[in-house]
């Protein structure tokens, strides 16, 4: 997988109740950290990037895969446009070109 990215633009996975969302990204993660091929990036922007923020329930593992060498972008626009630049926890601050980089390099994208 290292040559696939994820874009991540809910503040969750799926469309459902906030919690549910949540609870379905973070069980995503922990399953995806027990495997041994990891994507190389997550792309966060719109409400996704709420995810990478404080006050998030995700952070924690978001940390690990990071610790784990997969790259988290963050949309400046997004942050800016949600009044998040001074509460990001993780992850590198990107525009739009560092996101259409990551997916034009990828063998694979998918969308959550």
């Amino acid at each position: 997988m290292k040559d696939t990215i994820v874009l991540v633009t809910r503040n969750g996975m799926g469309n459902a109740a906030d919690e549910l969302q949540l609870i379905l990204f973070r069980k995503y993660l922990e399953l995806l950290l027990q495997n041994e091929s990891l994507p190389s990036a997550f792309c966060f922007y719109t409400d996704g990037v709420k995810l990478v923020c404080e006050g998030s329930a995700a952070t924690d593992v978001l940390r690990r895969l990071e610790n784990q060498g997969v790259r988290l972008i963050v949309c400046s626009t997004c942050l800016n446009y949600f009044g998040l630049t001074d509460k990001l926890q993780l992850g590198i601050v990107g525009g739009m070109g560092d996101i259409l980089e990551a997916q034009t390099k990828a063998e694979k994208v998918i969308t959550i």
